[in-house]
């Protein structure tokens, strides 16, 4: 059974995707969870994956705990991957933590009939609509920019009503329910998500360009920082930075002050971590390689701090390292 509440940010984060229905679950997790079982339920147990996705992602479709089968593919190659038991297509963009944008229109086309799952947390309704780009589910760590304030855990899958209607049945038996106050923290969330991401993708890009010309930095990622981009698919850089450093990255870490060094993103408050010793370090190193995620790789989710305060720390963070 569900809840008014949580029916309530169903209900809203199903309009802000432009999709029929949302179907909201404990975590993140548990809402890719949820898709994977919908998906081996229906006989179509084998997944393509397209890295890199969030660690844990990426492991748990690696493990097949969940009765999938699994077969890793670029981009361009998802089409010579499906088979006729494939039953999802996984993307994240901007991917986590590389934040390397999918061409979502050209993946779609490769899919047929196979469904599209797309991650959207990092770039939120705001900036990006999967739906309208050919994907079938999208997918939110609502923890994330969603909820918007580091205090809440959730997650939510927009689709269609009938696609919903067999993720319902998956929440209903494994347990996987949000709480209803965490419903509550979730809708709070959603009135400001406009103004936040708006303002936070717009330092964040300001220091992207700052950063790409420190000499302590080897290379910055983030969408619209050179490079071609997917055309018409994000209405903004986003929130989220990441640079190579030459240095020891656990040094830059250890040296901020008011940005805070947690593996977390999407809050009011600037985070920094490095993917290859906490959010990533589950996968195998040479995994972890192959997908662009290198040792001294860090990531950092932009806050509502005064820029030029953000941009002090950083530099002085890099200056010492």
């Amino acid at each position: 059974m569900s809840n008014p509440t949580v029916e309530r940010f169903e209900r809203a984060l199903a309009d802000l995707e432009g999709c029929e229905s949302a179907v909201a679950f404990a975590s993140g997790m548990a809402s890719l969870s949820a898709v994977l079982l919908s998906r081996v339920a229906a006989g179509t147990p084998h997944v393509v994956a397209v890295r890199p996705l969030y660690g844990t992602s990426d492991h748990l479709l690696a493990s097949g705990l969940l009765g999938t089968e699994l077969t890793w593919a670029p981009a361009d190659g998802v089409a010579d991957a499906i088979t006729e038991r494939t039953g999802l297509v996984v993307v994240e963009t901007p991917a986590n933590p590389t934040l390397a944008e999918v061409d979502l229109r050209a993946v779609a086309a490769q899919c047929g009939d196979v469904p599209l799952l797309v991650d959207n947390t990092f770039a939120t309704p705001v900036l990006q609509r999967p739906a309208s780009l050919g994907a079938s589910f999208v997918l939110h760590s609502a923890t994330k920019f969603i909820g918007g304030h580091g205090d809440v855990l959730g997650g939510v899958v927009a689709c269609s009503e009938e696609r919903a209607q067999a993720l319902r049945q998956v929440r209903f038996v494994t347990g996987a329910n949000l709480h209803p106050l965490g419903a509550y923290l979730l809708l709070r969330g959603l009135p400001t998500l406009p103004l936040r991401m708006r303002a936070q993708s717009a330092t964040a890009h300001v220091l992207a360009e700052r950063l790409a010309g420190h000499p302590g930095v080897e290379r910055v990622h983030y969408p619209g920082l050179g490079g071609p981009r997917p055309a018409d698919q994000m209405s903004g850089g986003g929130a989220l930075v990441s640079l190579e450093v030459g240095g020891d990255p656990h040094a830059v870490i250890a040296a901020v002050r008011l940005i805070t060094p947690a593996v977390s993103l999407g809050s009011v408050d600037t985070l920094i971590q490095c993917p290859a010793a906490i959010s990533h370090h589950i996968m195998d190193p040479a995994d972890r390689a192959g997908a662009g995620i290198s040792d001294r790789l860090l990531r950092i989710s932009v806050g509502l701090e005064d820029v030029e305060d953000l941009w002090a720390d950083l530099r002085q963070a890099l200056d010492g390292s």
